[in-house]
């Protein structure tokens, strides 16, 4: 009887490690690392992933790399420029992935002063995917179409003085905090149909050319439009007009 319970233990022992090692094997096959998809990046290889987990700050700015060649801050601020930028050539594709930390295309850096900030010049797509923390890009200028359909944002987002050259889509976007597309202009319209805001939406000075297409927008708090323009209209002539 002692022995029966004995190889009984042994073996629940046994199978609970084989299904800890299958889930690690299944855990590490779904996620990669942002730091190698930062180093791909750097080496000019295009990025497209799909059903992966993205584990770790993807800094598009690479901050960290720049910083010990930058100068202190009293020397930039005599040449009145505190302003690092880096541009992204090849193209992005994420398509149903999760990223569970930080996506950043900008970031100002207190201690130092300095201000770094990420430029796309081919296509951008994350495509039904979800931001678990903050999704900053601040100054970026999109050269490409940009996807973000499907989206969703969990934590803190801004898309401020963001310049989108190619059309632009938020369609079915969800965003859980508050929403900054203050500044933001889109020269070839965008569409943000469908899309949910579960707190303010500040487009602000805001400036749109093109189709721009907010059919089904719910904004579950408010609507900073103040000064937007759609083709030249005000927003609020911009609602009516479609509306009727």
């Amino acid at each position: 009887m002692e022995i029966s319970e004995s190889l009984s233990t042994k073996l629940r022992i046994a199978m609970l490690l084989f299904f800890g090692i299958f889930m690690l094997r299944a855990f590490a096959q779904n996620t990669v690392s942002a730091s190698d998809i930062m180093e791909d990046i750097r080496e000019g290889k295009s990025i497209s992933y799909e059903n992966k987990t993205i584990v770790g700050d993807l800094d598009f700015t690479y901050m960290e790399d720049k910083m010990p060649d930058l100068p202190k801050k009293s020397k930039w601020w005599n040449n009145g420029g505190n302003t690092v930028e880096e541009s992204i050539d090849v193209s992005i594709s994420f398509v149903n992935c999760t990223f569970q930390d930080d996506v950043l295309a900008y970031i100002h850096d207190d201690p130092s002063g300095y201000t770094f900030t990420a430029d796309f010049d081919r296509d951008v797509i994350f495509k039904n995917c979800e931001f678990k923390r903050n999704a900053m890009f601040k100054y970026s200028d999109f050269d490409g179409d940009v996807d973000f359909s499907g989206a969703k944002f969990q934590r803190k987002t801004t898309f401020k003085y963001a310049e989108f050259d190619e059309p632009a889509d938020f369609s079915n976007t969800y965003f859980d905090d508050d929403a900054t597309f203050k500044y933001a202009q889109f020269d070839e319209g965008a569409s943000f149909k469908d899309a949910v805001f579960e707190e303010s939406w500040n487009i602000k000075y805001m400036k749109a050319r093109g189709d721009f297409d907010i059919a089904g927008l719910n904004v579950r708090d408010d609507i900073d439009a103040k000064y937007t323009k759609i083709n030249g209209r005000s927003f609020t002539n911009y609602l009516i007009e479609t509306r009727n």
